[in-house]
């Protein structure tokens, strides 16, 4: 089991449990932020911790572009082994490419401008990189002139962490996740993870570095905590420190950003932000780092609106981390706190009143007509057979199914495996509508989806729509940890 991070109740840290209590209640009134967990880490002691049911605080999680931070850290023990330097053009690493790269802005872009978002493109480029070259995506990137002079434009750009984490990749001979192992997972106590590789199931190909990874939510906060004592863990230096003071300043200007806290300025893989720094990913996963308030705050959730997460933590818990010394508002409210925070949970569907003999789910299976929010999704059909506590569920894609339950009104937590021998947390509830369909929800428990599915029964046909679309891809075999 991974060694975990020492705990101690709120106001041992000068922290107010009502300020966390505020936070909660901040966060659980907007039904547009379904939050999965909390974790907030002051003097390197958890003080408060939290998953919404069914969620769990040893299930990984979809970090989508958290991964990036990660990223930064292998980059900066490369950079210490010889292996990377900043001032490196990015062709230096890659030279069977540079016969074919003759624009001189792209022989131009260096490490540290790949490390910044700063390659002098104006823009995302991943899809104009693959088509470049579905194979080698650092090539297409490289083939694309850059609109600026490297270094003097921003742009939140995924083929430039993909390249950078495929410098450490070849440079090392190991995918991220290998290198990572020994010099940063096993000292940090972080247990099994998985990083989808880039296209997606390559074999071999090379881990994102941009996104795909699966860690929990206390690996996140060992990571922030890192940075937090200048890559010191247990009295060892483990990451440079002289690369953490890079990673977490501001390299590069971003004034264009919609949300205020994007627009900060941008680090090694960090954003810079109102307060401290922090490596976030899509829908809301956090790691804010707070060096004046000696405190790091993990967050995974499900939500468009990721600056109201960061203006509720400013509004509310900031306020609450007291100087050394100081107060800390209401100490006899850490009881009310832990309760709170073990109560935590995710509502069910209701279960409704069944039709007469159960409807007509003996027509199953029943064709999906579509599936809202779609990309990359391929599925087929929907089956339901009634049991004692629910449903039995399977879900099928062409060339793949899983099948699970689903509870009556309530969440049925299961791990079913693929066709492809792919293991798929699942947590499933159904209920009835007054028209006698069936309404079910399915949550991928190792990402920040959910699928809404109804049934007509009589029609015979399905209707699927995404809570939140999943970036990339919505096949059963991308929606787990590989």
């Amino acid at each position: 089991m991974p060694s975990s991070l020492p705990r101690s109740a709120p106001a041992a840290q000068h922290v107010d449990p009502a300020a966390i209590l505020a936070l909660l209640d901040a966060l659980e009134a907007r039904p547009d932020i379904e939050m999965h967990s909390l974790m907030v880490v002051r003097h390197g002691h958890v003080v408060a911790e939290g998953w919404w049911a069914p969620y769990s605080a040893d299930q990984r999680h979809l970090l989508y572009s958290l991964s990036k931070s990660f990223t930064s850290a292998a980059a900066g023990l490369a950079r210490a082994e010889g292996l990377l330097d900043l001032d490196d053009p990015v062709v230096k690493h890659f030279p069977e490419f540079e016969a074919g790269i003759t624009d001189p802005r792209s022989r131009a872009i260096k490490v540290r401008h790949v490390a910044a978002m700063a390659s002098g493109h104006d823009r995302d480029m991943l899809e104009e990189a693959r088509q470049r070259d579905p194979d080698e995506l650092v090539r297409g990137f490289l083939l694309i002139p850059p609109d600026r002079e490297p270094g003097t434009l921003f742009a939140y750009n995924q083929p430039c962490t993909y390249t950078l984490g495929s410098i450490v990749q070849r440079n090392s001979g190991l995918p991220l996740t290998e290198y990572l192992r020994p010099r940063l997972f096993d000292p940090l106590g972080i247990g099994p993870v998985g990083w989808q590789t880039w296209p997606s199931g390559r074999q071999p190909g090379r881990q994102q570095g941009f996104s795909g990874l699966f860690a929990r939510t206390e690996d996140v906060a060992k990571l922030g905590l890192l940075h937090l004592q200048g890559g010191v863990w247990d009295g060892r230096q483990l990451l440079p420190a002289d690369w953490v003071a890079q990673a977490t300043r501001k390299q590069v200007d971003n004034p264009d950003r919609e949300w205020i806290d994007w627009r900060q300025g941008y680090g090694f893989q960090f954003w810079m932000a109102r307060h401290g720094y922090r490596g976030d990913g899509a829908f809301g996963q956090f790691c804010v780092v707070l060096p004046e308030q000696d405190t790091v705050v993990a967050i995974t959730a499900a939500t468009f609106d990721m600056q109201a997460v960061l203006d509720a933590l400013w509004e509310h818990l900031l306020p609450g981390l007291g100087q050394a010394g100081a107060g800390a508002g209401e100490p006899g409210r850490d009881g009310e706190l832990a309760e709170r925070l073990s109560g935590l949970a995710l509502a069910a569907r209701p279960a409704g009143v069944a039709p007469a003999a159960g409807g007509a789910l003996a027509r199953a299976p029943f064709a999906v007509a579509g599936v809202s929010g779609e990309l990359g999704t391929r599925l087929t059909s929907v089956s339901a057979a009634g049991r004692d506590d629910g449903w039995e569920v399977t879900l099928a894609e062409a060339g793949n199914q899983l099948t699970f339950p689903a509870g009556a009104g309530a969440w049925a937590v299961s791990a079913p495996a693929d066709r492809g021998g792919g293991t798929v947390p699942i947590a499933a509830c159904g209920g009835w509508t007054e028209d006698g369909d069936l309404r079910l929800e399915v949550i991928f428990l190792e990402t920040p989806h959910r699928l809404d599915i109804e049934l007509s029964t009589e029609e015979g046909t399905a209707s699927a729509a995404w809570r939140i679309p999943p970036l990339f891809s919505g096949q059963l075999e991308n929606l787990h940890c590989p």
